[in-house]
C-alpha cells in the first residue's frame, strides 16, 4: 500500500473471504513446531546471500527495502507483494534504481492479490518486510514466522486487542523456532536515544514524576476516490483514515512517542487511561472517520502521569517533542538532553556523524535484525512492539467512548476491527465515534 494512487481495476486483484483467510493462517503443524528450522535457507555461512522479500509495497515499505539493502551487502531483494499492481510496479522502479544488483526480483516473483503475502511467504526467501497497512500486520507476522522466516514488522503491529494478542502468541512462536521479529519503532535503535535513556535509567533525572509526548503536525494525504472504485479500493488506497486499516493517528503514528515513554518506564505499562478527542478540522468523508486530534493522560500503579496529544490539523503548529520530568531533573528526548541538579547534552545533530560514525536508526534497525540471524542470535521486539501499540490502542479507546479504560479492560477486548471478507465490493464505513454514545468493548 501506498500514499501515492495511480488507475488499477479491481478485476485484476484475487478476493479471499475472511473465513478462508484466516482458516489458512489459523494451522500450525506439530511438525513445523518440532523441527528446528535452518538459520536461513542459505545455511550457516556469515558470507551467504540473505534473500529478503517485501509485502507491502507503498513509500514506507520501499524505504524499508532500501534501508534493509543498504544494511547488509549480502543481501537480495529477491521477492515482492502487494494488493494492488501498480504499487507494486511503481515501487519496484524506485527500488532498483536505488540498490543496483540487489535488485533480483523476477517478474514471477512479483505477486498481486489479497494472498499475495501467502504466496510471497510461501517462497524461498529468508527475511520478510511486512509494511502494509497496519490491519493485516498480525496475520502476516503469524504466517511469516509458521513458515520459518525472519521477519522485519513495520509499527503498529495491531489496531485492535485481538491483533495484539495474536502477535505476543506468535512472538512465543518466534522463540520456539529461533527466530527473530524486529520491530520498526526504529527510535529504540538511535545511538542518541539509547545513551539518554541509560543515563534516566541510571537515575540521573531521580523518579520519574510526569511524562509528555507530542504529535502534533498538519494533515496528511489523501486521495479522492475514482467511479471505478469499489468502497474496499477506496478505503485501501486511503488506508489511513480508517480505523480497521490505520487503527487512526493515535495508533499509527503517536504509538512512536507512546512506545518511548514504555522504554523511558522500563517496560512498565499504564493501568489504566482517559482521554479526549475529535474531528474538527478534517470533517470531509473523504478522510473516513477517523478522529483529527487526542489528549490521553495515562495513570501508572506508581503514580506517575503520561500526557499525550497528537493532531493532524492543517495551518496548526508542529509540535513533536518527548519531555520526562524527574525528582532531579528534565529530559527532553528529541533533543537528548538532561537538565537539573546535573546537565547532559549528546554532542551532536541529529544523522550528523558524531566520532566519525552517523546515527541512522532506520538503517541500524536492520543492520541489528541481520547480524542476529547471521550470529544465530535471534531477536524479538515483538513484545514491546505489541505493549506500545495497545498502549496506543487503550487511548483510543478512551477517547472514542469518553470513558476511563484499563489496561486489563484494553487487554481483553472483543472488538474485532476485521472486515467480513477481502473482496472488491461494498464496505460500509463506520459512523464517526460520539463520546458517552460509542461502546467498543
Amino acid at each position: 500500500m501506498s500514499d501515492h494512487t495511480e488507475k488499477h481495476s479491481p478485476d485484476e486483484v484475487h478476493s479471499v473471504p475472511r473465513r478462508t483467510f484466516l482458516r489458512e493462517l489459523g494451522t500450525v503443524t506439530a511438525a513445523g513446531l518440532a523441527a528446528a528450522p535452518a538459520v536461513w535457507a542459505g545455511g550457516g555461512n556469515k558470507a551467504d546471500t540473505l534473500r529478503v522479500g517485501l509485502i507491502g509495497c507503498g513509500s514506507r515499505g520501499s524505504g524499508a527495502a532500501i534501508n534493509a539493502m543498504q544494511a547488509d551487502p549480502n543481501t537480495q531483494l529477491v521477492a515482492m507483494a502487494d494488493i494492488f499492481e501498480d504499487k507494486l510496479k511503481a515501487s519496484a522502479e524506485r527500488i532498483k534504481k536505488l540498490i543496483g544488483k540487489q535488485y533480483a526480483v523476477d517478474p514471477t516473483q512479483q505477486f498481486v492479490g489479497f494472498d499475495a503475502f501467502e504466496i510471497l511467504i510461501s517462497s524461498d526467501v529468508d527475511v520478510v518486510l511486512l509494511t502494509t497497512p497496519p490491519h493485516f500486520r498480525p496475520a502476516h507476522l503469524k504466517r511469516a514466522i509458521e513458515a520459518g522466516k525472519h521477519v522485519f514488522a513495520e509499527k503498529p503491529v495491531a489496531v485492535d486487542a485481538p491483533g495484539v494478542r495474536s502477535v505476543m502468541e506468535t512472538c512465543r512462536l518466534a522463540r520456539q523456532k529461533q527466530l527473530s521479529i524486529q520491530s520498526g519503532l526504529m527510535l529504540r535503535y538511535s545511538r542518541a536515544m539509547q545513551e539518554t535513556l541509560t543515563r534516566i535509567h541510571d537515575g540521573q533525572l531521580g523518579k520519574i514524576v510526569t511524562l509528555q509526548t507530542n504529535y502534533n503536525i498538519n494533515g496528511l494525504w489523501s486521495h479522492p476516490r475514482k467511479p471505478e472504485w469499489s468502497d474496499m479500493e477506496w478505503q485501501l488506497r486511503n488506508w489511513y483514515y480508517f480505523t480497521w486499516l490505520s487503527g487512526g493517528q493515535l495508533v499509527e503514528q503517536h504509538v512512536h512517542g507512546l512506545d518511548l515513554m514504555s522504554w523511558v518506564m522500563q517496560e512498565e505499562y499504564p493501568t489504566k487511561c482517559f482521554g479526549l478527542g475529535g474531528r474538527q478540522s478534517r470533517t470531509d468523508p473523504l478522510y473516513g472517520h477517523i478522529f483529527d486530534h487526542h489528549a490521553i493522560c495515562y495513570e501508572y500503579s506508581g503514580g506517575q502521569r503520561c500526557f499525550a496529544f497528537c493532531r493532524q490539523q492543517d495551518g496548526t503548529d508542529i509540535n513533536t517533542s518527548q519531555l520526562v520530568f524527574g525528582e532531579k531533573g528534565t529530559a527532553d528526548l528529541n533533543r537528548n538532553t538532561l537538565s537539573g541538579s546535573k546537565t547532559w547534552r549528546y554532542s551532536r545533530a541529529r544523522g550528523r556523524a558524531r566520532n566519525g560514525v552517523k546515527d541512522l536508526p532506520y538503517l541500524q534497525e536492520h543492520e541489528a535484525l541481520f547480524k542476529s540471524i547471521r550470529n544465530s542470535s535471534p531477536i524479538c521486539n515483538g513484545e514491546y512492539a505489541a505493549k506500545s501499540s495497545l498502549m496506543a490502542i487503550m487511548g483510543r479507546m478512551a477517547s472514542y467512548t469518553g470513558k476511563s479504560v484499563s489496561w486489563d479492560e484494553a487487554w481483553n477486548s472483543k472488538e474485532d476491527l476485521t472486515p467480513s471478507e477481502y473482496t472488491f465490493g461494498p464496505l460500509k464505513v463506520a459512523p464517526v465515534a460520539l463520546p458517552g454514545k460509542t461502546n467498543i468493548y
